[in-house]
């Protein structure tokens, strides 16, 4: 099971990184892989990969993958954004940053969810649960 999160250093979403270490932390040995994509397509991450691991590794200890700063919308989104948009319809497209994407053990999207829902939500933690148990 794969979460990817679109995220970014200067959002007000951006306390949710302890919400994602956390659940890496909490479920990595269960299978589950939590991947940051950071993007400024919303005009919050404007620093260099390297400042964006330094800021996250130092204010929220993240360790969990992270991948190079890209692009999540339009015709420069990165393949696997335009994959999803296209394989789970318009939800699959974030509207801001933290916006999370689930992705099951047969590599089907199973869920969306808004920036708004954060890592520990109850909702969010019932989709992740089914789909490492199943």
């Amino acid at each position: 099971v794969i979460v990817v999160v679109n995220v970014a250093s200067r959002c007000g979403y951006t306390p949710q990184y302890e919400g994602l270490q956390k659940l890496w932390t909490g479920y990595k040995k269960q299978g589950l892989v939590v991947i940051g994509v950071p993007t400024n397509n919303f005009k919050q991450e404007p620093g260099t990969n390297k400042e964006i691991k330094d800021f996250c590794e130092t204010n929220f200890g993240v360790n969990f993958p992270m991948t190079e700063k890209i692009d999540v919308l339009g015709r420069k989104a990165h393949p696997f954004f335009k994959w999803a948009k296209e394989s789970h319809g318009i939800s699959a497209i974030p509207k801001w940053n933290f916006h999370k994407i689930i992705i099951g053990k047969e590599g089907k999207i199973i869920d969306t969810f808004a920036s708004f829902t954060k890592p520990d939500s109850e909702k969010f933690l019932k989709v992740i649960n089914f789909e490492i148990k199943n």
